[in-house]
Order: C-alpha cells, then sequence, then structure tokens
C-alpha cells in the first residue's frame, strides 16, 4: 500500500507549459497572479498561491478545472474534491502540466525493490537451522519459526526526498 502511494505520487512533477496548451484530461497547476488572487478572494480564499486539478475545458483562454487542490502562499494546502473553477488567463502567470519524471521513477522502483531484498534477505537468514538429530515427532520439528516484525516505514514518507512537491 505504501509503495502504491509513493509510486503515485512521488513518480510525477509539474513541468512547465510552453507554447501550446494542455489537452482536456490534462492535469495542470496554474499560479495564480495578485489581480487572479482580488478576483477569486471572495470564492477560493484570498491567500492562493497555486491551484491544481484536471483541466475540463479551454475556451476563449479560460481554464475550466476540476480543482483537487490549493497552495496558500503562506505554506498549507487545502484539498478539493473536483468542484470546478474557471480561471481567467488574466489571473494566471504560470501553467505547468504534471508529467511523468523518469528519474524519480527510477529511484523509487530501485528503492522498492532494495526494501523487498533487504526484507528477503532477512526472512532467509532468520528461517531457523536444520535439526541434526532425529525427529521424535514430526509435527512439532516441521514448523517454521515465528517470522521476525520488521518495521518498514519509520519517517514520514513527506521527508523523503523527492518524494516532496516541486
Amino acid at each position: 500500500m505504501a509503495a502504491i502511494m509513493a509510486w503515485t505520487s512521488g513518480c510525477y512533477s509539474l513541468e512547465r507549459v510552453n507554447g501550446s496548451s494542455p489537452v482536456p484530461g490534462t492535469r495542470i497547476a496554474v499560479d495564480v497572479n495578485d489581480a487572479g488572487r482580488v478576483a477569486l478572494g471572495g470564492s477560493m480564499g484570498p491567500e492562493i498561491d497555486r491551484v491544481e486539478g484536471r483541466l475540463i475545458e479551454r475556451t476563449n483562454g479560460e481554464y475550466l478545472l476540476g480543482v483537487t487542490s490549493v497552495s496558500l502562499l503562506r505554506g498549507g494546502v487545502q484539498t478539493w474534491k473536483g468542484e470546478q473553477v474557471v480561471l481567467k488567463p488574466e489571473f494566471v502567470s504560470t501553467v505547468y502540466e504534471r508529467r511523468l519524471d523518469k528519474a524519480k521513477s527510477g529511484l523509487l522502483a530501485a528503492a522498492i525493490v532494495g526494501g523487498v531484498l533487504a526484507i528477503a534477505s532477512q526472512n532467509l537468514l532468520t528461517s531457523g537451522t536444520e535439526d541434526t538429530q532425529p525427529p521424535v515427532d514430526t509435527i512439532s520439528t516441521n514448523r517454521r519459526p515465528a517470522l521476525r516484525h520488521i518495521r518498514l516505514l519509520s519517517i514520514p514518507i513527506s521527508r523523503i526526498p523527492l518524494l516532496g512537491r516541486p
């Protein structure tokens, strides 16, 4: 479960869109300028820094977003559930597209494989030894020893470099 969460959040990055407009259905983020903060303050809050969501439609330069999160100027993130918001082009300073980051994906895959190998080697090393004496009772001697509990994650995922937000 932790690997899936890390995979879905840690392997993507926001890359600046230059030239062409993102296609509908794409996950994008937009930096909101001062004019946008004033105009959207009543509906979204006065300290909006970045709005992230799925681009539903782009007509006449306006972005119709299904908002998933709003980042605030002084830190903090508000989670939204896809509410639709129209952002006029004069409210937007920068547009980003969410894309797969190959470097982060490779590092995460290597970390997952390393973790699996570490756990597997621990289980192989602590699986017990063969008894040299003849068995008295086959039911009790063929039992495998109880596995040791290994704590997999002792630090929060948000503190792992490269898995945080750009």
